[in-house]
């Protein structure tokens, strides 16, 4: 079922104020979607005609009667704030240091390295290749499936990130169990890229005004998903009709269901691959400001909170996918991963 989108002419402020500072399309509905609940929370009336009492009751009506978290509701917050300081003019002052909740300290989910090899071994299809990547690689999700064939190196056993959290690039290592499953799979790319331009279509979208600066980057291969949707579908913001990479949601729901499968009872995700990547590396001996380094932390303190495991020192980066599916061809890969 397809979510419905708020329309006004204000909302449609919100977005374009959101769009011209390059923001994700996930946070522009996730701030148009508290806007429009903050909106019709005080009966429909303008926000310029409010202020920081009423954001203060909204906040107050999510975190008792709605009862949500402290994550959600300093999502909401960070959505009001954006919305009074860039769109209507009139920042937020002191409300910030009140209403702001406590976000828990929790330590964070860890499956063991047996755990992971009984869940790798309950994926398959074109999953498997990306649930390899999350732990191999430390990926978040959506850095996994915004990869591009350009941002493979083979040679030296590397991935690039563009624009992970925070905007940053940073320069991850490539599992040498994944590359020849991955060679394979930018040849069903390929294959499918192909198809895509004899039916008139095989353009990507591209961040910014790249698609304006480089007209024919869009269909180039370089530029491709390595792990495209299998279908095409209309661009939510120019409804343009293309390949987008394939869906979140499929990963999420086959790491659940290969979860259950391998009898882990962990309150378990796909990010907590990247967690257990984490404990992992720092278990065989790497040291903490690397680990930083492939994470993507801004500050070591974000860290550290995987030191619960011993720390010994390290050099290179080996990623612990090696000692689940081996190295060089002497593993089973599993079933292909197709688009």
């Amino acid at each position: 079922m397809t979510r419905k989108r708020h329309s006004s002419p204000f909302l449609d402020q919100v977005r374009n104020t959101i769009r011209t500072r390059h923001y994700s399309i996930r946070t522009e509905k996730s701030y148009v979607g508290w806007v429009h609940r903050y909106i019709l929370f005080h009966n429909k009336q303008h926000p310029k005609d409010l202020g920081e009492k009423h954001v203060a009751e909204f906040l107050t009506y999510l975190a008792v009667k709605r009862r949500i978290s402290p994550s959600t509701q300093n999502q909401a917050l960070n959505a009001l704030v954006f919305l009074y300081k860039q769109v209507i003019g009139q920042p937020l002052g002191d409300i910030l240091n009140v209403v702001r909740a406590k976000q828990p300290q929790r330590l964070p989910t860890v499956l063991s390295q047996d755990e992971v090899r009984r869940l790798i071994r309950q994926v398959d299809g074109p999953c498997w290749l990306p649930v390899c990547l999350l732990y191999g690689s430390g990926l978040r999700l959506m850095e996994c499936l915004r990869l591009r064939v350009k941002d493979l190196d083979f040679e030296h056993r590397a991935i690039t990130v563009r624009s992970g959290k925070g905007g940053k690039d940073r320069v991850v290592t490539l599992p040498d169990p994944c590359i020849e499953p991955l060679k394979r799979q930018l040849e069903l790319v390929r294959n499918l890229h192909e198809k895509d331009l004899a039916d008139g279509f095989g353009a990507v979208w591209l961040p910014y005004a790249l698609e304006r600066k480089y007209p024919q980057a869009p269909k180039s291969w370089g530029w491709q998903y390595v792990f495209p949707a299998s279908k095409r579908s209309n661009d939510p913001r120019s409804g343009i009709r293309r390949r987008h990479h394939l869906d979140d949601s499929c990963l999420q729901k086959t790491v659940k269901r290969a979860l259950r499968r391998a009898g882990i009872f962990k309150p378990a995700s796909c990010h907590t691959l990247r967690h257990s990547f984490a404990t992992h590396l720092l278990e065989r001996g790497m040291d903490i400001r690397t680990v930083q380094e492939q994470l993507g932390h801004k500050d070591i303190r974000t860290t550290q909170i995987y030191t619960h495991v011993l720390q010994r020192g390290g050099n290179a980066v080996i990623s612990p996918l090696v000692d689940i599916l081996g190295s060089g061809n002497s593993f089973s890969p599993g079933p292909p991963a197709t688009p």
